[in-house]
């Protein structure tokens, strides 16, 4: 149960998102910026960082959101996304992409933990200054998304058959007002 009054028929981010609009805007707008470009990294990296983030900050509601959205840029095969939680060493990823994620995790746990060994191991595998500038923004802000979303209890289904309906609108339309005023999408409405 969230611990503030929220609409609990909007899920996660989207409840506190609608509860106060005046901060979903910045926010929204942010992730449109960290997420929505393919410039140096793709979008499917990027919500894949989210995505590892999310998990080590084990936000179920953020892990499997950014998750689906990875899903949704690689032609609904969810594979990759579980092989890079389950074992990121072996995961069918570019070794650019791996340094990018331990990045990633390092920012996680905090922002001194990135070690400039970490950084030169990124840049021998062909990052470059803006790649790791943007991943190391993108784990910082998701732990926020994360702290906003669990530290408010926020309501998070567990029936992941929910999340790839929501992820194919924000894929198709980006991140903004539309998720919290929009009413959660069912499979019948997608056929139709």
């Amino acid at each position: 149960m969230p611990h503030i009054k929220v609409n609990e028929d909007l899920p996660g981010i989207r409840s506190l998102m609608a509860f106060s609009p005046e901060t979903a805007a910045p926010m929204g707008e942010l992730a449109n910026l960290l997420l929505r470009t393919n410039e140096g990294l793709t979008m499917a990296e990027r919500e894949l960082i989210a995505t590892y983030v999310s998990h080590l900050n084990d936000c179920f509601y953020c892990r499997y959101s950014h998750g689906a959205i990875v899903t949704c840029y690689l032609n609904d095969d969810n594979e990759l996304v579980d092989e890079v939680i389950k074992d990121l060493a072996q995961a069918p990823v570019s070794d650019k992409l791996k340094a990018l994620l331990i990045i990633a995790g390092s920012v996680q746990k905090g922002g001194r933990y990135v070690t400039s060994d970490q950084v030169e191991a990124a840049k021998q595998a062909g990052a470059s200054d803006k790649e790791i500038h943007d991943t190391v923004l993108i784990a910082a802000a998701f732990c926020m998304f994360n702290r906003y979303v669990d530290g408010l209890a926020s309501k998070t289904p567990t029936d992941l058959s929910s999340y790839p309906l929501r992820a194919r609108q924000i894929a198709e339309k980006g991140y903004g007002n539309h998720i919290f005023t929009n009413k959660q999408p069912v499979a019948d409405e997608q056929q139709a």
